[in-house]
């Protein structure tokens, strides 16, 4: 007797019902998306428990951190590449594989070398194998209709995913100590592995079906290095991809890399507790899921050159304003609701003027490499604010600098030429 996997089980089951695979794929890619974005963030509870139990300073701890975020950044395009070569399932795997012998190894260390190491490189390379590459990966091949769609409600996993675990892993900390708090990520990430494994397929045709809307021929893979390092090298010579690259860096600074990071440290040094801090960033969790599904839908229908102009601009103004709320845990909330808005609305434009510029072929490597610059500014911000901390007793002046970068970000990229008529935009000339 033939065994019957699950996954094909399954998709015979929905097809009698009139349900495509493809929502099953994205189901299990939200939570995978969802589950390693919470492991992302959870350092962001743990800052103050290592300087209590190991006397490390915010510096030191936030250096771990920066080279965490780079390295989740400058996987992305090998990442993408990667899964066009292997299918997304296998890289999936090791990448959960990685980031759980990271965490799981931390729970034995002792040295500031050691956090380095596990939480800054090995969960770095395992959490880039699954930034919002994978997301626009499984996108582009499952789904032919709805991909905005579901290119939107991956990206807001991811985002949410990196705040809304932190009230309950706050708890547990405070509770039970850091470890609990890492064992339960483990856990998590454990049970993501098994749906992966069960559920997860590569492309519609290892199930006999075709992309959800209509048939199209699956591109040739090509190597994983070169065909990251050939689309570096062809969109490095445009104006149109360092401008990109420049915005989402500061992104990047002004989001992951300052408020998911050092939000609840910032929050400690004016008497809130640490559940409460992490509450506020579930509440911008929430709101972010609502304005990144909102924003892949206006990037349909606005142009996105404006709309990345108001999202820099107004998240620009919240962070000039935080420093001068009252840190009340109700101001606070105003505050979540403002900035949870913005906080990844950014990706669906960028995404599409990324695919207009560079064509759908390579805009998931492409994008790639801009995420990476979005990585970079946020390590630079992960471990500014820190060193800010150190040095000078306060967070304000990494807050106001990166306040100030939006709005310079929001100008930068009214630069880029306008789309034409047809939707695709004007070309730019080489940079350089």
């Amino acid at each position: 007797m033939i065994a019957v996997s699950p996954s094909t089980a399954l998709a015979g089951l929905l097809a009698r019902r009139g349900v495509h695979y493809g929502w099953v794929v994205a189901a299990v890619t939200f939570l995978t998306m969802l589950v390693t974005a919470g492991a992302v963030g959870a350092p962001g509870v743990l800052i103050l428990p290592l300087q209590r139990e190991f006397g490390w300073d915010t510096a030191s701890i936030a250096s771990a951190l920066a080279i965490r975020l780079v390295l989740f950044g400058l996987m992305g395009p090998f990442a993408a590449a990667l899964m066009n070569r292997y299918g997304p399932r296998r890289i999936v795997l090791c990448a959960l594989s990685l980031i759980v012998a990271g965490l799981a190894g931390s729970l034995a260390m002792t040295r500031l070398w050691h956090l380095i190491l596990l939480w800054g490189i090995v969960v770095g390379v395992g959490t880039g194998l699954t930034a919002l590459v994978l997301g626009a990966t499984v996108a582009t091949r499952w789904f032919s209709h709805r991909r905005g769609l579901v290119v939107g409600l991956l990206t807001a996993s991811s985002a949410t995913g990196q705040l809304v675990v932190l009230p309950a892993l706050a708890a547990l900390t405070e509770a039970f100590g850091w470890r609990a708090a890492v064992m339960t990520i483990c856990a998590l990430l454990g049970l993501t592995a098994l749906a992966v494994l069960a559920l997860m397929r590569d492309r519609p045709e290892d199930l006999g079906l075709l992309p959800y809307g209509e048939a199209r021929a699956a591109a040739a893979p090509t190597g994983p290095a070169v065909g990251a390092l050939a689309a570096l090298g062809e969109a490095a010579r445009t104006r149109v991809f360092w401008v990109l690259v420049s915005t989402f860096f500061i992104c990047g600074a002004s989001t992951n890399g300052l408020i998911q990071t050092h939000f609840i440290p910032l929050c400690a040094d004016y008497g809130l507790r640490p559940v409460q801090a992490a509450s506020v960033l579930a509440g911008m969790g929430v709101f972010d899921f609502v304005g990144t599904v909102t924003s892949g839908w206006l990037s349909d229908r606005y142009d996105n050159r404006w709309l990345l102009f108001w999202y820099y601009g107004l998240r620009g103004l919240s962070l000039l304003c935080l420093p001068f709320s009252d840190f009340s845990f109700a101001g606070l909330s105003v505050f979540a609701v403002f900035y949870g808005l913005d906080w990844i609305a950014t990706v669906p434009p960028t995404v599409k003027l990324a695919a207009q510029r560079f064509g759908a072929a390579r805009a998931n490597v492409v994008f790639g490499w801009v995420f990476a610059g979005h990585q970079l500014g946020a390590a630079s911000a992960a471990y500014g604010a820190g060193l800010s901390r150190t040095e000078l007793q306060s967070y304000l002046p990494a807050f106001f600098f990166a306040g100030a970068l939006c709005l310079v970000a929001a100008a930068l990229i009214l630069t880029l030429a306008p789309p034409r008529k047809d939707g695709v935009a004007a070309a730019l000339p080489a940079a350089g």
